[in-house]
């Protein structure tokens, strides 16, 4: 292994990187030595013993991203990463029925900074962090030696990207232009616009959510009234209304997502007009609809993008789940769902409960978050679990 500039932690700061968490905070460290932003640096404990190799950031609370332990060579680990990922992918998947998949999940596939999503034959890359911006052209030679895409593109526009001194960008890498795909889900089929579109272009993280969500609806009545909100291009409603659901309302603010959805619903031999797409904010929805509905889905964007907005956080996610519930039949369903990182699990379902308890209505829980298994998480790296999901049946 190439020698690289030495970081020493302070004593008894190596317990997390001993059982392979991959973070380092600034209060951890001892000493640095000066070198870029964005460097490969190794890590050695305060009796010198070392620990293993990761990016620097002097800038940042998280201020090295470990890309490998032990005495592996960081180079090396990064690309038997992403080839060990890939190959992981293509074991999960019929390409036939489903043929778009996160390849490269972060931490859950041991290289912190970066996203892969692959679309049928186009790439999307995303990157967070200042150490595998310098990696870049590691990344993708390795990329393209084992998936030879027809495009690759770049949506790195987080904001995390701030804190690392990254500029926001987008823009096409390698290959042709594409603008859009059709991609395959479960056999249903979805146009994925690159221009107008969320995350990489697809919410591939709720897969299996929107399989239970079709799961669902094929218990219901063929007269049955499904509720999807915050419906971006209509994922969960193609699922809903291709069970046999009666009629579909599909709520979002974006004019764009709701022509996508109704297209998706075209591609998949759907009547559109036998269903309702709704150009309103969901808050404003859910206070003005009459329901009452046999399904509703609540998968709403990250309401806290930051620790001090959780408090604020709560507030919608109680609001929104207590509107719901008011507006489900008898026996009727909730699919709720939160994003959002700095939210977990306990406090979401407390959140949840809060509402039901106000609402008036007798809640089971029947189901929780089916994780999509293209978007691993480390055993060592829990904080990679950002998705919550509860399905509830309120009577």
């Amino acid at each position: 292994m190439p020698r690289y500039p030495k970081l020493v932690l302070k004593p008894n700061r190596e317990r997390s990187l001993k059982r392979r968490h991959p973070w380092i905070f600034s209060g951890a460290i001892e000493g640095a030595p000066k070198c870029e932003d964005g460097s490969i640096m190794q890590v050695y404990d305060a009796d010198g013993n070392c620990l293993g190799c990761g990016y620097f950031n002097s800038r940042c609370s998280i201020a090295v991203r470990m890309l490998s332990f032990g005495k592996q060579d960081p180079i090396e680990a990064l690309r038997d990463n992403i080839r060990s990922a890939i190959s992981f992918r293509r074991a999960l998947f019929d390409a036939s029925t489903t043929d778009a998949v996160r390849l490269i999940n972060s931490e859950g596939d041991g290289i912190p900074g970066l996203i892969a999503d692959l679309y049928k034959d186009v790439l999307v890359i995303q990157i967070s962090t200042l150490g595998i911006e310098k990696l870049r052209e590691e990344v993708l030679e390795t990329l393209h030696s084992e998936l030879k895409p027809r495009t690759i593109l770049e949506k790195s526009h987080m904001a995390a990207r701030n804190e690392e001194g990254l500029d926001l960008v987008e823009r096409h890498l390698v290959g042709e232009e594409v603008e859009e795909v059709i991609i395959k889900e479960n056999g249903f089929n979805f146009a994925v616009n690159f221009r107008n579109s969320q995350k990489t272009g697809f919410f591939l993280d709720q897969r299996s959510m929107r399989r239970r969500c079709h799961e669902l609806s094929r218990t219901l009545a063929q007269s049955s009234k499904i509720l999807n909100c915050f419906s971006f291009s209509g994922g969960f409603s193609v699922y809903a209304a291709a069970a046999g659901a009666g009629h579909v309302e599909s709520v979002d603010t974006s004019k764009a997502a709701l022509e996508l959805a109704k297209r998706n619903f075209e591609l998949n031999q759907i009547d559109a007009d036998k269903h309702a797409f709704i150009e309103s904010d969901v808050f404003d929805y859910l206070r003005e609809c009459s329901g009452p509905y046999d399904l509703i889905i609540l998968d709403p964007p990250a309401f806290a993008k930051a620790r001090s907005e959780v408090k604020g956080a709560e507030r919608g996610y109680r609001d929104i789940n207590h509107k719901a519930l008011g507006l489900l039949k008898a026996g009727g369903v909730l699919i709720t769902c939160s994003c959002s990182y700095f939210l977990d699990a306990e406090s979401f379902q407390r959140v949840v409960f809060e509402a039901a308890a106000s609402s008036g209505r007798v809640v089971q829980i029947i189901g929780r978050h089916d994780l999509a298994p293209d978007h691993p998480i480390s055993l060592f790296h829990p904080e990679g679990s950002y998705l919550k999901s509860l399905v509830l049946r309120a009577s």
